[in-house]
């Protein structure tokens, strides 16, 4: 068993997942077990073919892998995950006859290999190394953990790097700001300015000389010259958010900066050269406009040359906690408030709303619970005042029992998640008995291998 004593740095909430591929059932033990006391999220897979099924479903963030498994070599797994874990780095574990493979292996791109016998502390901490620039410069971007928001991290890291224009589509609150920043700071032009514009928030006239400026004189009014956005980004990043409100003579306009890399400013008399890459983002059907002669085609095909749709938060319920959590602990420090979290109803009533306004409508009923509650503890009233229990109405109280029903259920159904189905592990964890868990799983119309 691991020495608990070993420090290290804090990790982030949600933990990084550590994928460990090892058939040696001690040394699977050994690893994981340490991986557990470090706060890693891990999960241990005995065979290559275990490890790639599981995995084509749910990148993790590293995998740990040894080099020769009952089934698959390193080479091969590591052409099964490419695809899947593209951006998760992974450090290969070898014997001495294994070194030859372990270095193709890292020439086509693995991370990092060790021979065996390794120092487990110098596993810990490459590791830690490797996970650094993701939980570190992405701070404050941080999406979420459900399968949908995972995917669209993967692409926006993907293509960070690169100069191609984006177009986020997706519902309004989404989070395609969010986004649009993540793919800044994760790219080159991290230290670089990041500029951004609703087009539906101006009128025309105003939204032309925010995006590309104007000479002094250009219009009444204008008694100095004005850098627009797009001369304001530099060699950074240019956000225009809700682009399909874009009036026709600005869409013009747009193309030709998007186009040609060059602007003029409104009144001016020579082009200027344009830098920066451009992020669009939109909620509306652009196909549709364009079938209604409302957006111009052109303009749509040179703003998605990559398109990436956000999911709405109802897509992605196993992050409505976690960022509940968060947007709390925010508001909580903010307002000086000693809030510890929310009541069984109220996570209850948070997992089953729809949030029509998506991560928009979450942050607000929190903001807003947070600054009126009287307890501690966020209620479901706090939450929905529009439902809340009125005295004499026909509105039926939960029983007891369905509430400890419904806590139960959530905790059972994270601890097997995190066991990959594990029972027995699940039971200790939650610290109860197997033949108890097992009689709670019934009860509840739960199965252990299908969570």
């Amino acid at each position: 068993m691991p020495n608990a004593a070993r420090t290290s740095s804090p990790l982030p909430d949600p933990a990084p997942h550590v994928a460990l591929i090892e058939d040696d059932p001690v040394m699977g033990q050994s690893v994981a077990d340490w991986l557990a006391v470090e706060g890693y999220r891990a999960s241990w897979f005995r065979s290559g073919s275990d490890a790639v099924n599981a995995l084509s479903r749910s990148a993790p963030d590293a995998v740990i892998c040894d080099i020769r498994l009952p089934d698959m070599n390193g080479e091969e797994v590591y052409r099964a995950l490419a695809l899947s874990c593209g951006l998760a780095p992974i450090i290969f574990i070898t014997g001495h006859g294994d070194i030859a493979q372990a270095v193709r292996l890292m020439q086509a791109g693995a991370a990092d290999y060790l021979t065996k016998p390794f120092d487990i502390e110098a596993l810990l901490r490459r590791l830690e190394a490797l996970l650094a620039p993701r939980w570190q410069r992405g701070q404050g971007y941080i999406l979420g953990e459900a399968p949908a928001i995972l995917a669209v991290e993967r692409a926006l890291r993907r293509v960070a790097p690169i100069v191609s224009t984006i177009l986020l589509t997706g519902p309004s609150g989404s989070g395609k700001e969010v986004a649009a920043r993540l793919l800044h700071a994760e790219g080159p032009r991290a230290r670089l300015p990041f500029v951004a514009t609703n087009c539906a928030a101006l009128p025309m006239d105003l939204l032309e000389s925010e995006i590309f400026g104007h000479e002094r004189g250009a219009f009444t009014g204008a008694t100095a010259r004005h850098e627009g956005l797009a001369e304001q980004a530099g060699a950074g990043t240019l956000f225009l958010d809700e682009v399909a409100e874009l009036p026709m003579p600005l869409q013009a306009k747009l193309l030709r900066l998007v186009q040609e890399r060059v602007f003029r400013r409104l009144g001016g008399e020579r082009d200027l050269p344009f830098r920066a890459r451009i992020v669009a983002a939109t909620n509306a059907d652009l196909e549709t406009r364009i079938a209604e002669g409302r957006f111009r085609e052109d303009l749509f095909f040179r703003l998605a040359v990559i398109r990436i749709t956000m999911p709405a938060l109802r897509e992605r319920r196993e992050d409505i906690l976690p960022l509940a959590r968060r947007f709390l602990g925010e508001f909580a420090a903010g307002f000086v408030r000693p809030l510890r979290g929310f009541t069984t109803l109220a996570e209850d009533a948070l997992i089953n709303h729809d949030f029509p306004g998506n991560l928009r409508e979450l942050r607000n009923r929190i903001e807003r619970a947070a600054a009126l509650t009287d307890g501690e503890l966020i209620t479901a009233g706090d939450l929905f005042p529009e439902r809340a229990l009125r005295i004499g109405s026909d509105t039926p109280v939960p029983r007891l029992a369905d509430v400890r029903d419904a806590a139960e259920r959530r905790a059972i159904t994270a601890a097997l998640a995190a066991s990959q189905g594990d029972v027995t592990r699940a039971a200790e964890w939650l610290q109860v008995s197997r033949s108890t868990l097992f009689e709670k799983l019934r009860r509840l119309g739960l199965r252990g291998d299908s969570v």
